[in-house]
């Protein structure tokens, strides 16, 4: 659906997206996550037309966003972090202002706007202005703008920014609704929001694309050492007995003692799990296991990884671009 090929922003010295190529393929949620100053909002603007690339080439559903503007952005639907919605109209009437904008015909408006409404929840507010609306149904206020028209492709800028738990559990609730007829591309700093909606994650640092792939692919590619937190009856010395004849296990550490008994830290090697190993060698040596917690890497981590050693980079090349 999304073809990006050698994508490339200056703003004058300042690289702000750095020759980026990937694709998005027709019916999946993809995340696209970077620090700040990464490039996010740059390349969803170029993506949707909003500002011209300084070199590549972009194609939405096989269209050049360039040479054929109108029929590619006919396939976009897009809320940007502000959402674009006009305080002095109605829900309805702006809705209404959007679908004669998107060429939708004029028999076919009332009763898409009407289910665009009850998929977003907004039909109660619908003859309400918009701006006596609250932030939460501002925002989707302007995720309806976005569905108006049916568009192939919807492109999601920070979707939940500034809103309550309760209304983000909503919108993302609504994005996993709406990935059943479209595809869509959700940027996002609320990193448990991606791994929770998203099927494949592109992460950016410093305009490049450091990483392609789904939630689980990321943990395998960036696979380390995984940890087990272990209370067990006994003493330390019999635990590390029992544990240290596993060839999978790496160090057993001391991690407290409590009234369950003594509590360790057992690191195994790299891609190894041996829970099942490890649960038969204690219960061999008559020491019952009263807790066991398998550490998994979180998206946090993997994040953290891959954008730490070029965060600095991008860091003093954007304060040079503030000082000039």
């Amino acid at each position: 659906m999304i073809e990006v090929k050698d994508l490339t922003k200056r703003y004058g010295d300042h690289l702000a997206v750095d020759h980026l190529s990937f694709c998005v393929d027709k019916g999946q949620v993809y995340g696209f996550l970077g620090a700040n100053g990464a490039g996010k909002s740059t390349t969803m603007n170029m993506l949707t037309g909003y500002i011209a690339p300084s070199e590549g080439e972009i194609r939405i559903n096989g269209k050049d966003i360039l040479r054929e503007p109108e029929e590619a952005k006919k396939c976009i639907g897009y809320l940007p972090e502000l959402p674009p919605v006009y305080m002095d109209m109605t829900v309805k009437e702006y809705l209404a202002f959007v679908a004669e904008l998107k060429k939708v015909p004029k028999k076919e408006i009332k009763e898409q706007l009407a289910e665009i409404m009850q998929m977003t929840g907004i039909e109660d507010v619908k003859e309400r202005l918009i701006k006596n609306l609250s932030k939460g149904y501002r925002q989707r206020v302007g995720l309806a703008q976005a569905i108006v028209g049916y568009p192939e492709v919807i492109i999601l800028d920070e979707p939940t920014v500034g809103l309550d738990p309760k209304q983000m559990i909503e919108i993302r609730e609504l994005i996993k609704k709406l990935s059943e007829k479209h595809t869509i591309l959700l940027s996002s700093h609320i990193l448990s929001e991606v791994s929770a909606v998203c099927d494949h994650i592109l992460i950016i640092s410093h305009g490049r694309l450091v990483a392609s792939d789904s939630p689980e692919g990321l943990e395998k590619q960036l696979k380390s050492k995984a940890v087990l937190k272990l209370t067990a009856l006994g003493t330390l010395e019999e635990v590390k007995a029992a544990l240290q004849q596993l060839p999978e296990i790496e160090a057993v550490e001391e991690a407290g003692e409590t009234e369950k008994g003594v509590k360790v830290s057992v690191t195994m090697t790299e891609g190894a799990d041996c829970r099942e190993e490890l649960f038969y060698a204690l219960a061999a040596a008559k020491l019952p296991i009263m807790e066991l917690q398998y550490e998994k890497r979180s998206l946090e981590d993997i994040f953290l990884e891959l954008t730490e050693e070029n965060q600095p980079k991008a860091e003093e090349e954007l304060q040079e671009t503030e000082v000039e």
